[in-house]
């Protein structure tokens, strides 16, 4: 478990290191996925509204004040790297509930499109709609699509989330840990969206990081 924590951080700096020198220059939208500013270990998670699947307001922080948190950000149900991501969080969803963790997916759909990918599945997952993408400029994850992509994804009829300019905005595929208290203990952010981190990496730092936690 150590070796995987272990692998699991330097992973982290590698992927973080060449935008954590910007990380201050959050609450925009990156030009691309190598740009983006995710918030650093330590800092705390903003104090956003989002939407549940009914199409209801929730508070990020209301949310995260009641248990730990493993905080998830996809591009969207018809993502297949996402949806497979989602599977094997389903394999460790248990082990991450009983430890006292919550698990809650925030991405950029509609509550409509939620409600849809709900009923699909069985998960303890909650599944939130950022579709202002106030959460995910200000985790400093978000980026603009460029034309040719965007383009492409049309054709195979997905319409993304446009901020006020009238660009679409996808989150690169990431992962926070954080405390009660909002505070980020743990990240994992890659601009490939076809890279994720592993269930088995996510259930080690969870397990080590919640030791930590019961000693505060």
């Amino acid at each position: 478990m150590k070796r995987l924590v272990a692998m699991a951080m330097l992973m982290f700096a590698c992927i973080a290191g060449a935008s954590n020198a910007y990380a201050l220059e959050r609450g925009t939208i990156a030009e691309d996925a190598d740009s983006v500013t995710p918030l650093l270990n330590g800092q705390v998670a903003p104090k956003t509204t989002l939407k549940m699947a009914d199409g209801s307001p929730v508070s990020l922080q209301a949310l995260t004040m009641q248990k730990p948190s493993i905080v998830l950000f996809y591009r969207g149900g018809w993502c297949p790297y996402c949806n497979e991501q989602l599977a094997q969080l389903k394999d460790i969803e248990k082990d991450l509930v009983d430890m006292g963790y919550q698990i809650l997916a925030i991405s950029p759909e509609s509550p409509e499109r939620l409600q849809e990918q709900k009923l699909e599945t069985e998960f303890l997952v909650t599944l939130l709609s950022d579709d202002k993408l106030d959460t995910i400029r200000e985790f400093g994850v978000g980026f603009y699509l460029d034309t040719v992509t965007e383009l492409k994804y049309k054709t195979y009829g997905i319409n993304l989330t446009k901020d006020e300019s009238g660009n679409s905005v996808l989150p690169a595929p990431s992962i926070f840990m954080l405390n009660k208290k909002g505070q980020v203990l743990f990240s994992y952010v890659n601009p490939d969206f076809k890279v994720r981190p592993s269930a088995d990496l996510v259930l080690a730092v969870a397990k080590t990081l919640k030791k930590e936690m019961s000693c505060e």
